[in-house]
């Protein structure tokens, strides 16, 4: 399997500094600061970037364990809210809540929310945040 590999650079201090974060293929580049980390400043943050990483690996986890169930999806949209806290040793990830719908035809409730909890446990990324709680909600969509 390839490595996959981003960037970012910093100038300056914490508070009054900036910094720009880029994907290695070029399919994003942005930049960061101060305010848009831990206020409601402009450009992205360290944890939207995260955020977008799990829900892009959950929905792909859940849709390749639902065809290998027998229940190819039509879609699956997933949406990643981390929580970035500040606690006595520092800044932390709590918990990430995952919330995602997907169109599956012919599933049930069950066996759909169990292959739901099978993707929020086993896909790479969620694995990575395992010292975080994660909350999945899944709704099916018919």
């Amino acid at each position: 399997m390839p490595s996959r590999k981003s960037e970012a650079t910093w100038e300056g201090n914490l508070k009054d500094g900036k910094g720009t974060m880029k994907v290695g293929n070029g399919a994003y580049e942005g930049a960061y600061s101060f305010a848009s980390r831990f206020e409601n400043g402009t450009g992205t943050n360290p944890e939207e970037l995260l955020a977008a990483a799990h829900a892009g690996c959950f929905s792909m986890a859940f849709s390749n364990g639902l065809s290998q169930a027998g229940f190819p999806p039509t879609r699956v949209r997933t949406t990643a809210n981390v929580h970035l806290e500040r606690g006595d040793s520092g800044f932390h990830i709590p918990k990430i809540e995952l919330q995602t719908e997907a169109t599956v035809p012919q599933i049930d409730e069950k066996t759909f929310q169990e292959q739901a909890e099978t993707a929020k446990k086993n896909c790479p990324v969620s694995k990575l945040f395992a010292s975080a709680e994660i909350v999945l909600t899944a709704r099916l969509m018919q």
